[in-house]
């Protein structure tokens, strides 16, 4: 990353991946002019982003969250996310621009289904928006829907040699269709028909249950000190 982007730390609040942990995040400059080819930049050194904030995980004893990607042209479904694909064939695909009341309505369920009891995800209209748009990127949302009815959103960034998933939520009543696995499956498939490099995930974090599913997307790579290796290397 260029010298010229300062970074700050922020205080300690209560993790949202580990109970009773403390986290802190080191966020890049807001004045910093973004754009998805800096984003990119900043993907590959492991940064994220909320909103029109990019960030990282920086806390003080703790290095549980691994940056994730997916190296597209060598990824192999699994027999279990061949069955998921076949499950989910009745979907329509609907890619859009917008934030709509129908996905924030559907937001809603799930969180109220999923993260019942608060957490990192904000509840309300004005929230949603600030947490999933992004007045600087390339942003995307994902509707999976059957006969109409919308099943499924997963927000997408489109940088110039990949896809970032932001977030994906789905109707909680439809939980043996796999529904997130399935919208990572699409975004690996449309990146590999795009010519894209990338699927970024975000963190795999192996100790929590909302995010250790990443590791099922092999080959995997992850960001450590000797830069990205596939998960397996690492796991000997």
């Amino acid at each position: 990353m260029s010298s010229r982007v300062r970074l700050f730390l922020s205080t300690e609040h209560p993790c949202g991946y580990l109970p009773a942990r403390a986290a802190r995040s080191l966020f890049v400059d807001p004045d910093y002019v973004l754009n998805p080819q800096r984003y990119e930049s900043l993907l590959e050194q492991g940064f994220r982003r909320g909103g029109n904030h990019v960030y990282r995980p920086r806390c003080e004893s703790c290095r549980s969250c691994i940056p994730a990607r997916v190296p597209v042209t060598r990824f192999t479904p699994s027999r279990a996310q061949r069955r998921c694909e076949a499950r989910n064939a009745d979907l329509h695909l609907h890619i859009r621009k917008d934030i709509t009341d129908e996905q924030f309505t559907l937001y809603q369920k799930y969180l109220r289904a999923r993260h019942d009891g608060g957490g990192m995800n904000p509840e309300d209209k004005s929230g949603f928006h600030n947490f999933l748009n992004c007045g600087w990127g390339a942003t995307e949302f994902w509707e999976f829907s059957r006969d109409e009815h919308l099943l499924a959103c997963a927000v997408i960034d489109r940088v110039p040699q990949g896809l970032s998933a932001v977030y994906t939520f789905f109707d909680p009543d439809e939980g043996a269709r796999g529904l997130g696995t399935y919208a990572v499956l699409s975004q690996i498939r449309l990146a590999r028909t795009l010519g894209l490099q990338f699927v970024y995930l975000g963190y795999w974090v192996p100790d929590s249950p909302k995010m250790d599913y990443k590791k099922n997307f092999r080959p995997l790579e992850v960001l450590g000190t000797r830069g990205w290796q596939d998960l397996d290397d690492v796991l000997g």
